[in-house]
């Protein structure tokens, strides 16, 4: 074993003072604020199984990073190393087998481009600086997920190291216990260094289609665009955005635009009916436009904290609570929605779970003045509270500071149990802890 981590690995080690430390490990929460022992600057996947190996040798705690964008920030952990994989970020694309290889530490963006060059494409999340990794591990909502599932169920293979240092190639033929879980079961098992998924023909049309309507008379409208969604199209996602003063109902279509036009036709004229003040926003776009349209909104430099739930059904009492808002600090809603190829899947085939999900609901707060940290996540609990008693669970990538309970909230007793003994095969010592943490038996 090689007495400095340095010596262990190929790529650069940042250590606190050294140029490049600081921007290492800040993260998209700007509430996160952690400083490692040491930052690994992983190259390759020998690298990474170096830095494991070096890690457990020494007692260190491994926090892994792409993107960043995980809102406790487990990335970065407080005094121990942090694998940065995002130098392993590279996207290789066999247009003939529609399939892609993506390094452990790509971005959404990169997996878009280098597919959108081909005129293919598959599920990733919405933010473009997004790290594959983590979305893919924990499920991976997008816009494609109503066509072509989630992105865990695209993936046709992962390259992994385990805790004691090994690498593998997991499949659903090769460590099928492993693959299962990593498709939904976060980064509890091992640092994933490649990923294969599976591409679909994607012209890269999208458009995307807002009503806005005052929030004091939103009630009946959004009753009727939650009707309408139960009968949508699979190239639309409908989607919702709530704040103090307006409402906005609408979809992104990601697929022709001329039959996307006119289902906005359609739904236009069903909230024209609801006989409220209504703002019609069509916006064409590329798919590549859409995957970078809230980029900039969702940047580094803010204070986040948000709460999450599964609605099986969105019940009118449900729609009122949502729109119950009593305070100008309350967090901003969004709601998306699922089934289409999502529901298609048998709920125990993978780890991801609750894929009866009508919509996904979040409410998020952002801010800029550390002073305003107690007030602002007191009122998104307080806010999101009052929705519990209408979930049905909760998306595991949304989850912060839930623990435990957050955990049976994401997956069936039977579900977390089957993810332990999975745990207790590849990770029994709990390596791998800085997640939404599945613990092993002996813990």
């Amino acid at each position: 074993m090689p007495q400095t981590l340095q010596g262990a690995i190929d790529g650069r080690v940042l250590e606190p003072g050294d140029p490049g430390y600081d921007e290492a490990r800040t993260v998209w929460n700007a509430m996160v604020d952690r400083r490692p022992r040491y930052v690994a600057s992983c190259t390759s996947t020998a690298d990474v199984a170096a830095a494991v190996s070096f890690a457990t040798a020494h007692g260190l705690e491994i926090g892994v990073r792409c993107g960043g964008h995980g809102i406790v920030g487990h990335a970065v952990p407080e005094d121990g190393v942090m694998l940065d994989l995002r130098p392993m970020g590279a996207v290789r694309v066999d247009r003939a087998a529609r399939r892609a290889r993506v390094q452990g530490g790509a971005l959404l963006g990169a997996l878009d481009s280098a597919a959108q060059r081909h005129g293919l494409a598959t599920t990733a999340g919405n933010v473009s600086h997004t790290g594959v990794g983590g979305l893919t591990l924990g499920g991976g909502m997008g816009w494609l997920a109503r066509q072509h599932g989630l992105a865990c169920d695209n993936v046709v293979s992962f390259e992994v190291v385990t805790a004691d240092g090994e690498t593998l190639r997991v499949d659903r033929n090769s460590h099928p216990d492993l693959d299962w879980a990593l498709r939904g079961g976060g980064g509890n098992f091992g640092v994933v260094t490649e990923f294969e998924f599976a591409l679909h023909a994607e012209p890269g049309e999208a458009l995307s289609v807002e009503f806005r309507v005052p929030a004091s008379s939103a009630a009946h409208a959004m009753r009727i665009w939650r009707d309408a969604a139960g009968a949508a199209d699979r190239r639309a996602t409908w989607n919702a955005t709530i704040d103090e003063r307006t409402v906005s109902l609408g979809f992104v279509w990601v697929g022709d635009r001329a039959d996307g036009a006119a289902a906005a036709d359609a739904l236009e004229a069903l909230l024209r009916g609801a006989a409220v003040p209504l703002e019609r926003l069509v916006e064409p776009l590329s798919y590549l436009e859409l995957q970078t349209r809230e980029d900039d909104v969702e940047g580094h430099a803010w204070r986040r904290y948000w709460k999450g739930h599964y609605f099986a059904t969105l019940r009118d009492e449900v729609i009122d609570a949502i729109l119950a808002r009593d305070a100008d600090d309350l967090p901003n809603v969004s709601l998306q929605a699922y089934g289409g190829a999502i529901a298609d899947v048998p709920d125990d085939a993978t780890a991801f779970s609750r894929r009866d999900t009508a919509f996904e609901f979040v409410a998020a707060s952002r801010w800029d003045d550390p002073a305003d940290d107690e007030a602002r996540m007191a009122a998104a609990r307080r806010y999101a509270g009052a929705m519990e008693r209408f979930a049905s669970g909760a998306y595991v990538n949304v989850l912060g500071d839930d623990g435990a309970a957050g955990l049976r909230r994401a997956y069936s007793e039977e579900k977390l149990a089957r993810l332990r003994s999975v745990k207790d095969r590849y990770d029994p010592g709990n390596v791998f802890h800085l997640n939404q943490n599945i613990a092993p038996s002996a813990a």
